[in-house]
C-alpha cells in the first residue's frame, strides 16, 4: 500500500488538476463573505459511517473550515471487495463524507452515490470505483481523495485517519477475538476493546495539524468501536487530541448498536472511550435529551437496540448553562469526571438520529471558547 507521500510522478503520471495559485494583489480587500468565513469556527470531525456524514451536512452550512478524519478499517460490502481485489484502502466512508460536503449535492453527488444493481458491478457504488481508479492512476489514496474533492467542489477537507493498510481487531466481553470491522460490527456480544494490526500505522501530518488549529474537535456520532475509536488508534492522534487547544467533545449516539454496544449505557460509552484515549483528553459529552417515540422503540427493540440510557440528572445540573466546556459551572452533571451536556437533538424519520442542523449549531457554540 502506497503512503500519502507517494508521488504520482514516480508512476509516470502527470499531476491531475494542478492549477496555478490565485494571484491576488496586496491591496485587495477581503469580501464580506471571506471576512465572515474567517470568523467561522474551525471544526475537526472524527468518525465514519452515516453519523459522520450527517454531521458534516449540518456543519457545512455554518463554516467552510471543516476537516473530516475518516476511518479506513472497513472490510465489508463494496469497500471490502475493492480492498481485496485491488489492494486499495476502503473508499466507502470517504465517499460518503465527500458527498456530504459537496457544494451542490445534485447530479455529481447522485452519481458518486449511485450503486449498481446488476451484473459483476452489483453492490458497488460509482464513487467507490472512481476513488479506486483514481488511486491507481495517481498511485496515492490521499491524492485520489484530493482530486475527488475538486470534482465535487466540497466545502472542507476529507482525510483518511491513516494510509496504512490496517485491520481492526476486537476482544469481546466473553473473551473471544474477532478480526475485521464487518465481523466486529455484527458481534454476538459487546466489545471490550479494539486495536489495529499491523502495528505502526500513523496519522497523516495534515490531520495532526488541523487538530492543533481547531476550535473544536468532535468525536462521533457513530458506531463506537467500528467508526469512532479506530481513527484514534492511528499513531499520533491521541497525543494530538491531548495537546489540542480546542475542546474535544464526544457526541453520544441516540441508540445502542446490536452486538457492538449491546446493553451499553451512556456511562459505559464514556468509560470505553477513556479506556482507549486515556484520561485528560475528553472535555465533554453531548447527549440527546429527547425521548424516542414509542412506535420507533418497538421497531428498534425487534432489532436488539434501545435508547442509550443515562443516569437521571439533578435539577441543578439539568438547568445549568454550559458556555465553556473546559470551565463548566460547578454543579454541571459529570460522569467519570467528564461534563455531560444534554440538548434536544433528536430528528425522527424512520430512524431516531441527531438533527444535523441542531447538532451542528450546538457544537459551533461550544467552539467559541477555546481551551485556556
Amino acid at each position: 500500500m502506497k503512503s500519502s507521500g507517494a508521488s504520482s510522478q514516480a508512476n509516470g503520471v502527470a499531476p491531475i488538476g494542478d492549477q496555478p495559485p490565485h494571484d491576488r494583489s496586496s491591496d485587495d480587500q477581503p469580501s464580506h463573505e471571506e471576512s465572515t468565513h474567517e470568523e467561522s469556527p474551525r471544526v475537526v470531525a472524527v468518525g465514519g459511517g452515516s453519523g459522520l456524514s450527517a454531521l458534516l451536512r449540518g456543519l457545512k452550512r455554518l463554516t467552510p473550515h471543516l476537516t473530516a478524519i475518516v476511518t479506513v478499517a472497513d472490510d465489508g460490502g463494496s469497500s471490502g471487495r475493492l480492498r481485496a481485489d485491488l489492494g486499495v484502502l476502503p473508499p466507502g466512508d470517504i465517499r460518503n463524507c465527500l458527498v456530504a460536503l459537496a457544494d451542490d449535492e445534485s447530479l455529481l453527488s447522485a452519481l458518486f452515490s449511485h450503486r449498481f444493481k446488476a451484473g459483476e458491478l452489483a453492490g458497488h457504488s460509482f464513487g467507490n470505483l472512481f476513488l479506486a481508479a483514481l488511486t491507481e492512476v495517481t498511485g496515492d489514496f490521499d491524492r485520489a481523495i484530493k482530486e475527488s474533492s475538486k470534482v465535487l467542489a466540497i466545502r472542507g477537507t476529507v482525510l483518511p485517519s491513516t494510509t496504512s493498510d490496517v485491520r481492526l481487531h476486537a476482544l469481546l466481553s466473553d473473551g473471544r477475538h474477532l478480526v475485521g470491522e464487518s465481523l466486529i460490527g455484527r458481534s454476538p456480544v459487546s466489545v471490550q476493546r479494539v486495536w489495529l494490526e499491523p502495528e505502526g500505522a500513523v496519522a497523516l501530518p495534515l490531520a495532526l495539524e488541523r487538530i492543533a488549529q481547531a476550535d473544536i474537535v468532535v468525536l462521533g456520532p457513530g458506531s463506537l468501536f467500528t467508526s469512532v475509536v479506530p481513527n484514534l488508534l492511528a499513531g499520533g492522534l491521541i497525543e494530538a487530541l491531548a495537546a489540542a487547544e480546542a475542546p474535544v467533545v464526544y457526541v453520544a449516539n441516540v441508540m445502542t448498536q446490536p452486538g457492538e454496544t449491546a446493553a451499553f449505557s451512556g456511562p459505559d460509552h464514556i468509560r470505553a472511550l477513556i479506556g482507549h484515549l486515556g484520561h485528560g483528553v475528553l472535555d465533554a459529552v453531548l447527549v440527546n435529551s429527547t425521548p424516542v417515540p414509542s412506535g420507533l422503540l418497538e421497531r428498534y427493540s425487534q432489532e436488539g437496540a434501545e435508547p442509550l440510557r443515562w443516569p437521571e440528572p439533578s435539577a441543578a445540573a439539568t438547568s445549568a448553562q454550559v458556555d465553556d466546556v473546559r470551565n463548566p459551572p460547578p454543579d454541571v452533571e459529570r460522569i467519570e469526571g467528564i461534563p455531560v451536556i444534554r440538548r434536544d437533538l433528536l430528528h425522527v424519520t424512520d430512524h431516531a438520529r441527531h438533527d444535523p442542523d441542531i447538532l451542528a449549531a450546538c457544537l459551533a457554540s461550544m467552539a467559541k471558547v477555546r481551551r485556556r
